[in-house]
């Protein structure tokens, strides 16, 4: 098979420390601008080829601690103390990793979560 019929999309290479690009104020597609001035232009099409990857999604209210002992106790109605107040930011993985922090919000009888800040990972 030769490249010119070959539909596959290539990967940018996350592990590289040179050259990065960084994100500009765009329209339908996004500009990357590289650190030496370099232009690229995404689109939605560029990610195609993972659109169907499953990913798991979990937006974490708050957290507690206590012994199972105690779990076992509870009933119906319980009522468990978590280490976050009203209000505060509530945290967003996606596959266990924290991406993005965000807000509960009501849509139509249903809860949901709008995302506030972007959480940008490190790269070792």
């Amino acid at each position: 098979m030769s490249d010119e019929n070959n539909n596959e999309v290539p990967l940018p290479d996350l592990e590289s420390t040179g050259n990065e690009l960084q994100p500009e104020a765009g329209g339908d597609q996004a500009l990357m601008q590289a650190d030496d001035g370099e232009v690229d232009t995404h689109g939605a099409a560029d990610l195609e080829a993972v659109f169907d990857v499953p990913v798991q999604v979990s937006a974490v209210l708050g957290r507690s601690r206590m012994e199972v002992g105690d779990l076992l106790k509870l009933g119906p109605g319980a009522v468990i103390e978590l280490d976050r107040k009203v209000g505060e930011a509530i945290d967003i993985y996606v596959n266990n990793r924290l991406v993005a922090r965000g807000e509960v919000v009501l849509v139509e009888e249903k809860l949901g979560v709008t995302m506030t800040e972007i959480i940008k990972a490190e790269r070792n």
